[in-house]
């Protein structure tokens, strides 16, 4: 459990700056018990003093942000499907190391948590551990943040216990999370889900993710994995899906199946920016994809359009159950969004009550990263920050 000094630390990482009385109503606290806790982060140089809030008619309040060069980093492993990034955050949710991407295929799940650990080892080469409070990891799958495994491999699978391979591997608390209530995570506390207190966060990717702000809070449902909204029967196409069965939104609505259909229409003869590539490479990536719809290639921006007709069937379902404030396109479809939202509206026109969506807005993410700067979120809220214990016990 959090000691009152480790909860306005956290509370100051999600919002910042606040006063005593904003950290009060936040954490549930009085005011004389933050007041004591943070004059004790003052004199332990781990906050600022921002000096006092505009006006408002009263008394005006100090305000109080995190003291970023004090504090410990974080190390985000933000894994999908077919890559794997790593970062290294600061608490203001800024990248002190660039980046870094490998393609690494979970579908060859020996090799792949080797490949993860060797990236990590590489990546942290020239840097001081002692400095990272935790590691936070987001992956697709059925995550058990708890039991921190991830379900969709066998017990004996490698990737089953990613959490514990990487803690035990690096030395350092590591917390994980599934991908898609990461990135639900970033967009509600950073981006477009922000004071909205019933958002539907996708995560359009490999997959069609999902995840739920009901209510102000977080829903993950009875067993935690609340949000398959991938496989949703929904699609009329027998294709089988990445789960086994058939029918499944995922088979229609996703950038997998947007470069599917870009590779069929290549080799029927549709002239496209991409032939060239496709008849040297044998394949395209969704880079690739993006990059060519952005461009005005014809057979790129249909791949999206289809797509987007597709997810909006699929958000005409979510709204008739939840009917919420907004639904916000994440992910890395969120580079494409131009493309998607008319294709989106259009298909809930179609399928929805006008009664129920009028009032909710369809909305394209602006948060870059989302999915790695929710995975630093992820540690930060878990952390028990011991690396703080350790940093003033050796200064005192």
């Amino acid at each position: 459990m959090k000691t009152l000094n480790q909860a306005i630390l956290t509370a100051l990482y999600y919002q910042t700056p606040q006063s005593i009385a904003e950290l009060s109503h936040a954490i549930g606290k009085s005011v004389p018990n933050i007041t004591r806790s943070v004059q004790e982060l003052l004199e332990d140089d781990l906050i600022n003093s921002e000096g006092f809030a505009p006006s408002t008619g009263g008394r005006r309040a100090i305000h109080y942000s995190l003291n970023i060069k004090a504090l410990p980093t974080i190390l985000a492993i933000a894994i999908d499907q077919y890559n794997t990034r790593i970062s290294l955050m600061d608490l203001s949710n800024q990248m002190i190391k660039e980046l870094k991407q490998e393609p690494i295929n979970l579908h060859d799940s020996e090799d792949a948590l080797e490949r993860i650990l060797t990236s990590v080892d590489s990546f942290l080469g020239d840097q001081n551990k002692k400095n990272i409070l935790a590691v936070g990891i987001s992956m697709p799958g059925f995550v058990d943040s708890e039991k921190g495994i991830n379900s969709s491999y066998s017990a004996t699978d490698p990737l089953y216990n990613i959490k514990i391979a990487i803690e035990a591997h690096i030395q350092i608390p590591t917390y994980i999370e599934n991908d898609s209530t990461a990135i639900a995570i970033a967009e509600h506390q950073f981006g477009k889900a922000k004071k909205c207190n019933n958002a539907l966060v996708i995560n359009l990717n490999w997959g069609v993710g999902l995840g739920m702000i009901l209510e102000g809070k977080l829903f993950k449902g009875h067993s935690g994995y609340a949000g398959e909204f991938s496989h949703i029967p929904l699609s009329s196409q027998n294709k089988l899906c990445s789960c086994g069965k058939r029918g499944c939104l995922e088979v229609e609505a996703s950038l997998l199946a947007a470069l599917g259909y870009a590779k069929e229409q290549i080799e029927n003869g549709q002239i496209s920016q991409l032939t060239a590539n496709y008849g040297q490479e044998g394949r395209l990536s969704i880079d690739q994809l993006i990059s060519a719809a952005l461009n005005g290639d014809q057979v790129a921006i249909e791949s999206f359009a289809k797509i987007g007709y597709m997810l909006g069937k699929g958000i005409a379902t979510l709204i008739h159950i939840i009917n919420p404030e907004k639904v916000i396109i994440s992910g890395k479809g969120s580079e494409i969004g131009q493309i998607l939202l008319p294709q989106i509206q259009a298909s809930m026109l179609e399928f929805s009550i006008q009664r129920l969506s009028k009032d909710t807005n369809i909305e394209i993410s602006t948060l870059h990263n989302a999915q790695i700067i929710g995975t630093a979120s992820i540690a930060v809220s878990s952390s028990n920050w011991k690396v703080l214990h350790k940093k003033q016990t050796e200064t005192n």
